[in-house]
């Protein structure tokens, strides 16, 4: 296996000639997007991103589960984030199922293993402040895990860490919505 020769610090790397990455391109095709450059660890890729996946289901069904048991004066602006971060979580974890796919990987959606895999838990609070708290601390698990999930991965994979880096910030934008929300609840028991 042919690998780029490392480059002193500042320099740019020398480009591969043409004849060269056709003849790469053809070795290996079965593992399609996957090169034989490819500078991850790709089990361990592979398995932070079905933790991932996971964790983001988990929130899925937390999410829409608080939406519709939302109740009280001043319950409809959180219902309203909640099915709007269900959403959006949702698409986060379809992302993660595609990248999983494009690694040669299997996205793990069993039911039964999803709690076990996530980094959040699956915890409803009994009014609309305890949900918006522990929507609020889920959203911090997942910007930590995010977050080294990036560093892991470092220039190794750099498709993959721009997709955790865009999922980071929309999680980031949740906690944000989320400690608003905490910050105008004007009674405790808001269900």
């Amino acid at each position: 296996m042919d690998t780029p020769i490392s480059q002193p610090r500042g320099k740019k790397p020398a480009l591969t000639d043409v004849r060269t990455l056709r003849e790469n391109a053809r070795r290996h095709i079965e593992e399609g997007a996957v090169t034989e450059h490819y500078g991850a660890d790709r089990d361990k890729v592979l398995e932070m991103l079905n933790e991932a996946l996971a964790t983001e289901l988990v929130c899925v069904l937390r999410y829409r589960h608080d939406y519709f048991v939302a109740r009280g004066i001043d319950s409809k602006a959180a219902a309203d984030e909640f099915m709007e971060h269900a959403t959006q979580e949702l698409e986060h974890a379809d992302r993660i199922a595609e990248r999983i796919v494009q690694l040669g990987g299997e996205p793990k959606m069993d039911p039964s293993q999803l709690a076990a895999r996530s980094h959040s838990e699956y915890r409803t609070g009994r009014t609309v402040q305890e949900a918006i708290r522990e929507n609020l601390v889920a959203e911090r698990i997942a910007i930590d895990s995010y977050r080294e999930m990036v560093q892991y991965l470092g220039d190794a994979d750099s498709t993959t860490r721009r997709m955790l880096e865009e999922i980071l910030a929309v999680e980031e934008e949740h906690a944000d919505d989320l400690a608003d929300l905490l910050g105008s609840s004007s009674t405790p028991n808001n269900a």
